[in-house]
């Protein structure tokens, strides 16, 4: 399954980074002062930065004044991370494998890249081991199994009747979508002081930009499965997208979608 999983996630992913940097990104951004926070990252901090993604964490960090590395499975990732933060050490690379030496870094983070991997231990194992003595680690992940902007896009497809392919498999860390057991997670892994909360925004949007970046743009599963299917079937699952999303209007004719991730910290 992990084999599987790693990649199912590849070609997800492929050819996806100007679409994630356009939709996602603008929800997943709420967390980066929290988790450099959490990672202790400031100036000075040798500071890698797992699953880049646009490289939106690694240039708040470089703001900070940190020497900053990162990685990302996807080389379009990188390439679009490379351009955003011209002074990073920008890599590709598969987790667990994490090609710097170790005790490399004082502080790791990943926002939303943990639940991303096959096997979250074995990433843990690899994130610990470049981490020095004392060093810090902050993770985000989604709470799961999802809800509000993460998840309504899903929500319209089950309304729908629309069932989820046999091919596409389950995601291993769905088991680790929770307070405690994220925390043991992280604590099986060998880390000290380890930290788990929850965190909750609102993310405003347009209905139609969202339907547009969770739904069309076949970027995460949901995507996928909508761009699977035929023309009356993508129809159906837009009017139960558009029942379910008005529940979330605002007076202006947006929507406030609740975001609900976990912030994991921890030391070396």
């Amino acid at each position: 399954m992990a084999k599987d999983f790693d990649l199912y996630e590849r070609e997800l992913w492929a050819g996806r980074g100007s679409a994630y940097e356009r939709g996602f990104a603008r929800v997943t951004r709420y967390m980066v002062g929290p988790l450099l926070d959490a990672a202790g990252v400031a100036k000075g901090t040798r500071f890698l930065d797992v699953g880049t993604g646009p490289g939106i964490v690694s240039a708040e960090a470089d703001l900070r004044g940190a020497e900053v590395s990162a990685i990302d499975a996807d080389e379009g990732m990188t390439e679009i991370a490379k351009r955003n933060v011209p002074g990073a050490d920008v890599r590709v690379a598969v987790l667990p494998e994490i090609p710097f030496p170790d005790a490399a870094f004082d502080a790791v983070a990943g926002n939303f890249v943990i639940n991303h991997v096959g096997s979250p231990g074995a990433a843990l194992a690899g994130l610990r081991r470049v981490l020095k003595p004392a060093g810090r680690i902050a993770l985000t992940c989604w709470v799961m199994p999802g809800s509000g902007a993460h998840a309504i896009v899903r929500e319209a497809i089950e309304a729908a009747g629309v069932p989820v392919p046999d091919d596409i498999p389950e995601p291993p860390f769905l088991r680790y979508g929770q307070m405690d057991a994220f925390h043991r997670l992280v604590a099986d892994a060998g880390f000290t002081d380890v930290a788990v909360e929850e965190v909750t925004w609102e993310h405003t949007t347009d209905p139609e930009d969202w339907w547009e970046t969770a739904g069309l743009s076949r970027v995460g599963t949901s995507g996928v499965i909508v761009g699977r299917q035929d023309a009356e079937t993508v129809r159906r699952i837009k009017a139960e997208y558009d029942r379910i999303v008005a529940g979330y209007a605002t007076p202006d004719g947006g929507v406030a979608l609740p975001a609900h991730a976990l912030l994991a910290s921890a030391a070396r």
